[in-house]
């Protein structure tokens, strides 16, 4: 009789440890703009609609001009995440957390192989579909999650 509650025991144990288990979700990933639009400025400060009143001659200058954008602090677990980025005709050219967990050597240690990996999926996929980086999931929700704020303000 005691095998038989603990088999039932240790069944129901590993189920729920089975049915909690959290994996990436697919829905946090989005892709970038196709293109940013001529004429915008450097600063993601203005917000002046420039593009309203038309030109009198197009500017090549203004095609190439990057445009950096902060995403909003994204409120993790541990601590928040603020992702920075540079586009370059709808393309990321740079990549930075601004803002991330360094509160103690732990977070210190995965957080200095984490950012410069998300920042560097970043740049290659110029986009918010990236990988989570293995042991740094409240880092990486965060940072793609900012990362998807600074996007929508391209």
């Amino acid at each position: 009789m005691r095998r038989v509650i603990l088999a039932v025991a240790g069944t129901i144990t590993g189920l729920v440890l089975l049915l909690g288990f959290k994996t990436a979700s697919a829905t946090s990933r989005v892709s970038v703009p196709a293109a940013i639009a001529p004429g915008t400025s450097g600063s993601s400060s203005s917000s002046s609609s420039s593009s309203a009143a038309p030109s009198a001659a197009p500017s090549t200058s203004s095609a190439t001009a990057a445009k950096t954008v902060t995403g909003t602090s994204v409120d993790t677990r541990w601590g928040p995440v603020q992702v920075k980025i540079t586009a370059v005709n709808g393309k990321i050219t740079s990549a930075q957390a601004v803002d991330y967990q360094q509160n103690n050597s732990r977070d210190q240690e995965i957080n200095s192989v984490a950012i410069p990996q998300l920042q560097q999926e970043t740049i290659n996929a110029s986009s918010a579909n990236i990988d989570m980086v293995s042991g740094a999931t409240y880092t990486s929700q965060g940072y793609i999650q900012s990362l998807q704020s600074a996007l929508d303000k391209l």
